[in-house]
């Protein structure tokens, strides 16, 4: 087990233990990071960390980055980032979408949904739009609304 301060980016763990205060423990099981839990830790920097969960992000203190031990899953390799990170030519399968309301809804009515197969197909020269293939078709995004979308790579 490891602390997730020593966690690798983007690299799928799960929550074994957390030392924090009683109150800091509710706090984080309502946001839905509790033990058996499987996160990534998106950024670290500064003493700051993005922990990625099935359906949120958080962004915690290194205090307590230091206090969540976690422990890499044996059986399987993972490695979880948002849509905007991939470059021209990867491939990847959608994890989840991010977003609140109509954001969120809009994403999925464009046909970004679980297990959705994706592939980066150009990038504008200063990053923003990206295009994808996705479900037999090509879409333009922002940056901004790949952010929200959290994918797995593929071989």
């Amino acid at each position: 087990m490891i602390a997730l301060t020593g966690a690798k980016l983007n690299k799928v763990y799960t929550v074994k233990t957390m030392d924090v205060p009683e109150d800091t423990r509710r706090h984080l099981n309502d946001l839905g990071l509790l033990a058996g839990t499987k996160v990534a830790l998106a950024s670290y920097e500064k003493g700051n960390g993005i922990v990625v969960l099935h359906n949120t992000r958080l962004a915690l203190d290194n205090a307590i980055l230091k206090q969540i031990m976690v422990s890499e899953e044996a059986e399987v390799e993972e490695s979880w980032l948002s849509l905007d990170l991939l470059e021209v030519g990867e491939r990847a399968k959608v994890v989840s979408v991010y977003g609140k309301g109509a954001v969120r809804r809009r994403l999925m009515d464009m046909g970004l949904t679980r297990n959705a197969e994706l592939l980066v197909r150009k990038r504008a020269p200063l990053g923003d739009p990206i295009e994808i293939n996705v479900r037999g078709y090509e879409l333009t995004l922002r940056k901004n609304e790949a952010e929200l979308v959290l994918v797995k790579k593929e071989g």
